[in-house]
């Protein structure tokens, strides 16, 4: 028996709002949440790139200190979207602890704040620098804290599953949480990812010239997914959380339903760790339509990966356009704040949500001029009023990771 499965509650943390009203103000608006980047960090002086998408609104994080000590920053990230979306849902407390609700989290890296202070203190050759390094140091930089933190906080005793794969761990994690419903494994899960703010990341990918450079000056201009002038990508920070639940339980408790997910596809391209692979992509959102049910034709919006590197863009476009032709609308939300990466397909997910319920298609932010070599698709230039019935939202990693999510409207 294989059960329905929708979204019940939702929330982000992203570089553009914290709350819903923000973030749809922003998609609406045209604001952009890319930042300078902070000038007093450790490697801020060395790396070329010098934007970061930022999450400038500030937060209140009233944890309890026995909470707080094993948790970095993305933790607090984490914790909050999934304190907030278990406030919007109204789950009985029993249930959260009963062992059928799940947590499907993770994040690129663990928190890499917490982790160069710990090698700064290997490394510092002093014996009594090196002894401070205690168990709860470890505990906060472990690429498996997002999860593990949430299940200590809110007493979750069901499964978890803790994706890291970089730039899809947020769309995994809703796929994995998906499947664990669709299959009865669990009844609900919360599902989603964060990443938090720190220059090592800005510095991989400058080194490997991925990042954007040339609007160090105006960097609400960048980045610039589609567009001639793209650069490459923003890194930026954020945290989205939804919670999964099989229909029955949702319509059996009364719980109000945002969306449900049709289907999901992950798999690999099998080559090369860093160069995407259109024939990769393509098989992803072929299988995906194909879990989901769907004809290419009934997809009325996509949220494009897009991250506005020279290549992955047009890789994207061409994949999009072997399935899709010109049909769907095509929007790349990054334009608005950045890859926030192990975070990003749970914002992503979580705004096209917000544009399902009010019915309307942003546009990619900075796509003025659309590179010829990504023109074959059916870009999103403007602000588009009209209904989202299904919507893919598409993701790809280092790795050679692939994930596609389908999306329907809840009618």
């Amino acid at each position: 028996m294989e059960n329905r499965v929708v979204i019940t509650a939702a929330s982000a943390i992203s570089p553009i709002g914290h709350h819903k009203d923000e973030i749809i103000d922003s998609l609406i608006n045209g604001k952009s949440g890319v930042k300078a980047l902070r000038p007093d960090d450790l490697l801020s002086d060395y790396v070329e790139s010098k934007v970061f998408g930022t999450v400038s609104t500030p937060i209140e994080f009233d944890f309890e200190r026995k909470y707080r000590k094993t948790m970095g920053p993305v933790a607090y990230y984490a914790c909050q979207v999934v304190k907030e979306v278990l406030e919007a849902a109204g789950l009985d407390p029993a249930f959260i602890s009963s062992g059928r609700l799940g947590v499907a989290f993770g994040s690129t890296h663990g928190s890499p704040t917490v982790q160069r202070g710990i090698y700064e203190k290997f490394f510092s050759h002093s014996r009594s620098d090196f002894s401070t390094v205690g168990a709860v140091d470890y505990l906060k930089s472990m690429v498996h804290t997002t999860a593990v933190n949430i299940t200590k906080m809110f007493r979750i005793k069901g499964r978890v599953i803790s994706s890291s794969t970089a730039c899809t761990t947020g769309s995994q994690s809703i796929g994995f949480g998906y499947e664990a419903v669709k299959y009865g494994l669990q009844d609900a899960m919360l599902c989603g990812g964060a990443d938090e703010y720190d220059t090592t990341t800005v510095a991989v990918f400058d080194n490997l010239l991925a990042c954007s450079t040339a609007f160090n000056d105006t960097p609400h201009r960048t980045p610039r997914p589609f567009d001639k002038q793209r650069d490459g990508l923003v890194v930026g920070e954020g945290a989205g959380c939804v919670l999964l639940e099989s229909y029955d339980f949702a319509r059996k408790r009364g719980a109000p339903i945002l969306g449900e997910v049709i289907g999901f596809w992950c798999n690999n391209n099998g080559g090369d760790l860093i160069l995407p692979n259109r024939d990769g992509i393509t098989d992803t959102i072929r299988l995906g339509l194909k879990n989901a049910g769907l004809a290419p034709e009934e997809v009325d919006f996509v949220s494009a990966h897009a991250t506005a590197t020279k290549m992955g863009d047009i890789v994207e476009a061409q994949a999009i356009h072997n399935v899709y032709g010109d049909h769907p609308y095509v929007t790349g939300l990054k334009g608005y704040m950045g890859h926030t990466m192990g975070s990003c397909g749970a914002i992503e997910t979580i705004m096209t949500l917000y544009m399902m319920e009010k019915g309307f298609m942003a546009p990619t932010l900075n796509l003025t001029d659309v590179d010829d070599r990504c023109a074959m698709i059916r870009h999103t230039q403007k602000l588009i009023e009209r209904d989202i019935h299904i919507a893919a939202v598409q993701n790809f990693a280092f790795g050679g990771v692939n994930t596609c999510l389908f999306i329907k409207k809840f009618e």
